[in-house]
């Protein structure tokens, strides 16, 4: 079924008009603001084309060498006041040991070489403190033993009654 237009004369020029109206805006704003639109494109354009290409970085001379400088003598390792060799002061020989005898499952290797590494103070593992954690207790001293009773204390189920304050207790409610 097509459809019916019912437009007489009067209704056909208003459209018409409107028509010519909205082109003719167009044109106008087209005039006033079409040029910089297509130089804002144009850089949009050219960036992207510039984002493409590889970076190029500039080269650097190289710098020039620096002569060696004199280096003192070097002292036995044993040496008092010797050149500290990371953070840690070596482990003694008979701790050291203790890595290579027996297996860690039996409590013995490295196991046991761990658990004596624990029991000493960290002033005695390290030269500095390393973290700050360190700081707090640094060279402190022996820590005393702290009592702890035999028996822990029994648990409360709960601090309210099931009910209440005054209410009078009936064999079936009370918690055995």
């Amino acid at each position: 079924m097509a459809r019916q237009l019912n437009m007489d004369t009067l209704q056909q020029d208003f459209w018409k008009e409107e028509y010519l109206k909205e082109l003719m805006l167009r044109f106008r704003w087209h005039q006033r603001y079409g040029a910089s639109v297509k130089a804002r494109q144009e850089q949009l354009r050219q960036r992207r084309q510039a984002t493409k290409e590889p970076l190029k970085l500039p080269i650097l001379p190289s710098p020039a060498p620096v002569p060696p400088a004199e280096q003192p003598p070097e002292e036995p390792a044993g040496a008092a006041g010797g050149i500290q060799e990371g953070e840690m002061k070596p482990v003694a020989p008979e701790v050291r040991q203790l890595l290579y005898q027996g297996i860690s499952q039996d409590g013995e290797g490295r196991r046991r070489y761990l658990t004596r590494r624990t029991a000493c103070a960290p002033e005695e593992k390290y030269y500095t403190p390393v973290t700050t954690n360190f700081v707090y207790g640094w060279q402190m001293g022996k820590v005393t033993k702290v009592y702890v009773p035999p028996s822990p204390k029994c648990r409360i189920e709960s601090f309210f009654r099931k009910n209440g304050a005054f209410s009078l207790l009936d064999p079936r409610d009370v918690a055995m």
